[in-house]
């Protein structure tokens, strides 16, 4: 969806829907195979998606990842203008025909499925301009693919939800609404993705869905190709509204963005006990035909749910949603904002993650070995629930997987019982080995805000594998309680070649996932005793070293030393 106006973000007014009006044909499922995680990198460029998913997403297990709006749209610095497309050609900021496609077949190398935001209920909202692939335009002219008699004759922004005909025929934000309803338009916007599905697309995310009679959108999609291409309408629930979300679901599946909305709810304000029967039981669509997400770009930006500022809890938020058996759940993964206009670093290059700006919330160790979690424990029902009547929940995943859950503010040390096999298992959340006994139990000591998750693919710690948690070996694992600005983050260094040596250029980058709190890993020999500080780096290079002295610690004859320290200003 695009911004509400040249100094606002995206209007979520979009919001919720109430009356239900069924539309005949069969629904389409959630993605097929036993991989149904969705990383959306949002506004990444094409290459720099291609490269996530040889090195990351591949890997990780995920299944698809959904890319920006690939058609040529409006010229701005701002994200919103992806989502005021100006042609059908291949030709916004994010990379040209060419590259489009290499991003396609490489990640189809790496076993990933490719989704493409699809903007086709409206143009732009611009008088007149030149587009980002150098195509002349004006409002209601973009030549060679439309003109006035294209759009709706509402010519006034959308102001009333409860009105279908003001919601579906009128201008959102004041974007040229193209007319769905004639045969020409159609025809023009299945060509564009019969297009897309040409060099290899998997699938799209229909954008501003809800803008669109369900009928419209059944039509085209019956147009294309593959008419029953796998696609995800945008469609937001609003009580009381005119138009419903479960009216798309003859076409495709629908986000419920209630999902979203109610795990903010929870995790900031609600016992996680009380999501015992989340999902169908909470009145939400059902399962199989829901896509499912913590935040998207929109409602990061709006506050409707929760987003990477809000540190543990919207970690483990997403530790929650991988773990629990509702929907096919989107990953996102953005960029640091502080305007909530701001367009991508580097016009949406990422050289690193964790760096520039990019937050990488993909690979993030507490997210990213989930999805494997997920891929593994597909279509195992929910076994072995248990709860302190608070925050501290777990759950098994049948014979499969199993998860625990502890965001109190205080650790949890508790005996678990799972349908595990016995043996010996990796915490895919710390990478520490776990023993389940015959009986199906373990023990273990969950610190504040953490999370522990077992599943069968993951029996050893020792290789680094798809399936593990990651390497166990002795060392040190640092965890720090830092605050930064945007552009900074926090490093270790010390008298350890593996910490840099003192030297600040050489300190290895903690991993914000649980900010406030910076975690890494660092291997060292058994029984090293060493010192070390922590030290703030910015986009520019400058470094601050935290105050006092060197801090020291030892490595145990067996495992690492956990260093839970706070920044020293």
């Amino acid at each position: 969806m695009a911004r509400r106006s040249a100094a606002a973000t995206l209007a979520l007014v979009a919001g919720m829907a109430g009356s239900l009006i069924a539309v005949p044909g069969p629904a389409q499922a959630a993605p097929p195979g036993t991989k149904d995680v969705t990383a959306v990198m949002f506004q990444w460029r094409f290459d720099s998606i291609a490269r996530a998913c040889t090195d990351t997403l591949g890997p990780a297990g995920y299944g698809y990842v959904q890319t920006s709006p690939p058609q040529e749209h409006i010229q701005g610095s701002q994200w919103w203008t992806s989502y005021q497309p100006v042609s059908y050609r291949i030709a916004g900021r994010l990379g040209d025909r060419a590259s489009f496609k290499n991003m396609i077949d490489t990640c189809h190398a790496a076993g990933v499925k490719v989704v493409a935001d699809a903007v086709i209920n409206h143009m732009s909202a611009h008088a007149s301009g030149t587009g980002t692939g150098g195509t002349s335009f004006a409002k209601y002219d973009y030549p060679g693919i439309y003109s006035g008699r294209d759009m709706d004759d509402c010519r006034s922004e959308v102001n009333n939800y409860r009105d279908r005909g003001n919601v579906q025929n009128c201008e959102l934000v004041g974007l040229a609404d193209l007319d769905t309803g004639e045969d020409y338009v159609r025809g023009r916007i299945a060509a564009y993705l019969n297009d897309l599905l040409s060099l290899g697309v998997d699938g799209f995310r229909v954008d501003a869905a809800k803008h669109m009679p369900a009928t419209d959108l059944a039509a085209i999609k019956s147009r294309l190709s593959d008419p029953n291409v796998y696609w995800k309408h945008e469609a937001i629930h609003g009580a009381g509204e005119a138009v419903s979300p479960t009216e798309y679901l003859g076409s495709g599946d629908v986000q419920e963005f209630r999902y979203g909305r109610e795990l903010k709810r929870v995790f900031n304000s609600d016992k996680l006990a009380h999501l015992k029967n989340f999902g169908e039981g909470w009145g939400f669509m059902e399962s199989g035909k829901s896509g499912v997400f913590v935040e998207n770009h929109d409602t990061e930006r709006v506050g409707d749910t929760l987003n990477y500022k809000d540190g543990a809890n919207y970690t483990l938020a997403n530790v929650f949603m991988l773990a629990w058996p509702y929907g096919s759940p989107d990953v996102h993964s953005g960029y640091e904002w502080s305007d909530k206009d701001a367009g991508p670093p580097s016009g949406g290059n990422v050289t690193a993650c964790y760096s520039g700006g990019w937050k990488c919330q993909h690979a993030w160790r507490e997210i990213s070995s989930m999805v494997a979690f997920r891929n593994v424990s597909r279509g195992q029902a929910v076994t072995n629930w248990w709860d302190n009547g608070n925050d501290a929940i777990a759950f098994g995943r049948g014979s499969k997987a199993y998860v625990a859950i502890n965001h109190e503010g205080s650790s949890l040390s508790r005996t678990f019982q799972t349908s595990l096999p016995s043996g010996d298992y990796c915490d895919v959340q710390s990478g520490r080995k776990v023993t389940v006994d015959g009986s199906g139990r373990f023990t273990a000591t969950l610190g504040a805000n953490t999370a522990l998750a077992l599943h069968t693919g993951a029996r050893t710690c020792s290789g680094g594998g798809s399936g593990d948690g990651g390497d166990t070996a002795d060392g040190a694992s640092f965890n720090v309680s830092a605050t930064t600005t945007m552009g900074q983050n926090i490093h270790v260094v010390g008298n350890r070649a593996e910490l840099g040596d003192w030297n600040a250029a050489s300190a290895p980058k903690l991993d914000p996932s649980g900010y406030p709190v910076w975690k890494l890993d660092v291997d060292l020999p058994a029984g090293t005793s060493f010192e070390y500080k922590y030290i703030r780096k910015d986009a520019g290079g400058n470094v601050t070293w935290e105050s006092g002295a060197n801090r020291t610690a030892t490595v145990p004859a067996d495992g690492r030393v956990v260093l839970n320290d706070t920044w020293r200003g």
